[in-house]
């Protein structure tokens, strides 16, 4: 076993999800492959995540889409975390590998979540997420980033 393979295993201990909770949840592209730099596979990944909300899977608060990963902020609904990350990373792999003529993986094979208990905590990891674009130096304002959703008024 790697580091990398021990490491990814300690991702997965103690990972419990429940629905009603927020979480906040982070996943790379294989490698950190700048593929969602190209406006239409983020437009993939936003569009899957609202079709998720739509079908009352989720309840999306807050969701960045960076050229290498993504970071959004749900409440589950009608899935659990392995089930909604198996679907969206599935779902936009498929489409994206379509859409850029590519094949292999997309995402890496795991993520990282977090369990939002209060509602300061919630605040700021909205905050967190939406400034991660600014953080990374693409831009001065989240607000002139184009992939980024927040259901609050910003």
């Amino acid at each position: 076993m790697t580091h990398k393979d021990a490491h990814q295993k300690n991702l997965r201990k103690g990972r419990l999800s429940h629905q009603g909770l927020w979480y906040f949840i982070t996943t790379s592209t294989k490698s950190r492959a700048p593929t969602l730099s190209v406006p239409a596979a983020s437009q993939v990944v936003m569009d899957s995540l609202k079709w998720m909300e739509a079908q009352g899977a989720i309840e999306l608060i807050a969701a960045v889409i960076m050229p290498d990963h993504l970071h959004f902020v749900v409440c589950l609904r009608d899935k659990d975390l392995p089930s909604l990350m198996h679907s969206l990373k599935s779902f936009t792999s498929h489409k994206i590998n379509e859409l850029l003529g590519r094949q292999g993986p997309l995402w890496e094979s795991q993520y990282y979540d977090h369990a939002i208990r209060t509602e300061d905590e919630l605040k700021k990891l909205v905050h967190y997420c939406l400034l991660n674009p600014v953080r990374k130096g693409l831009v001065d304002n989240f607000k002139e980033y184009p992939h980024w959703y927040c259901v609050y008024e910003v």
